[in-house]
């Protein structure tokens, strides 16, 4: 199927197709409403805010932008930011086409712009200064990017809206003081609660027997508790991994409880042993 195309100033531009990434969200309601505020426009001189979420690795920051994106019945492109992002790479790069023609395809942030989607960078503190430079117009009034290899300006559609997700840990930039100002608000995700984390994991493992998730939730409890990184996440991956070792063994479904310390050194490796609980109520259904 032939990229969807658009001109911009005399110069056409190939559209990256937007995505479709889980969009149920099963946490904290509150979260949902400071982002949909943040998006929101009062009035016409109004603009939206560009908000960065911000928590450790696996808590949800993706799926809680798309889960609202969802809500509001729009489009989402997700871009993930690495170390090696460049300015060109965020907006529009060139092509090699046939019989040496170019051709100029534009980013995913730039298409949901065009589109009036929503565009979430991911992981956005991974990424340079640099980079981030190339965006700063977008993010501010003016809501535009300059492309110097197309030779265009891009206006954003009214519609389109962003944010970013940054991981709280020590593997990122720090970012100036004129980029943070430019993503806000700054929405912060912590690790769930022991009803709210059992819940995630039903949502995503409804397969599995409640023993399994009760026992997986007391281990990622502890864990939290001893400032661990390991996420729910982790916790969905640990359990599936149980389940399936018992399906392999041809074991019942609600054996897998017995399997869940492998399963963690497995996954998370053999120090994650000594966080297990040492009584968790397993036995009740």
């Amino acid at each position: 199927m032939s990229a969807e195309t658009v001109t911009v100033d005399g110069v056409t531009l190939a559209l990256a197709p937007p995505d479709d990434p889980p969009s149920t969200w099963v946490g904290r309601e509150d979260l949902v409403e400071q982002l949909l505020a943040a998006w929101l426009v009062v009035h016409d001189d109004d603009l939206p805010l560009n908000p960065r979420l911000v928590g450790r690795p696996g808590v949800g920051k993706t799926t809680l932008a798309c889960a609202v994106a969802a809500r509001l019945g729009r489009p989402v492109w997700l871009y993930q930011a690495t170390a090696d992002t460049r300015p060109e790479d965020l907006i529009v790069q060139p092509v090699l086409g046939e019989k040496g023609s170019i051709r100029y395809v534009a980013s995913s942030i730039v298409s949901a712009m065009i589109r009036g989607g929503i565009a979430v960078l991911d992981e956005g503190n991974r990424m340079s200064e640099k980079s981030w430079a190339s965006l700063a117009p977008l993010l501010d009034h003016r809501r535009y990017v300059e492309s110097a290899i197309a030779g265009v300006k891009i206006h954003a559609h009214p519609d389109f809206r962003f944010c970013t997700t940054m991981n709280d840990d020590a593997s990122t930039y720090d970012l100036p003081e004129y980029i943070q100002s430019r993503l806000l608000p700054r929405i912060v995700l912590d690790f769930p609660d022991a009803e709210e984390e059992l819940r995630i994991l039903a949502s995503n493992l409804p397969f599995a027997p409640e023993r399994l998730l009760r026992y997986v939730t007391a281990f990622l409890q502890v864990a939290h508790g001893r400032d661990e990184l390991w996420s729910v996440r982790d916790g969905i991956n640990v359990a599936r991994y149980a389940l399936k070792r018992a399906r392999q063994s041809g074991r019942p479904d609600a054996d897998a409880v017995a399997l869940v310390p492998e399963a963690i050194a497995a996954v998370l490796g053999e120090d994650a042993l000594e966080l297990l609980p040492g009584g968790p109520d397993v036995s009740s259904p």
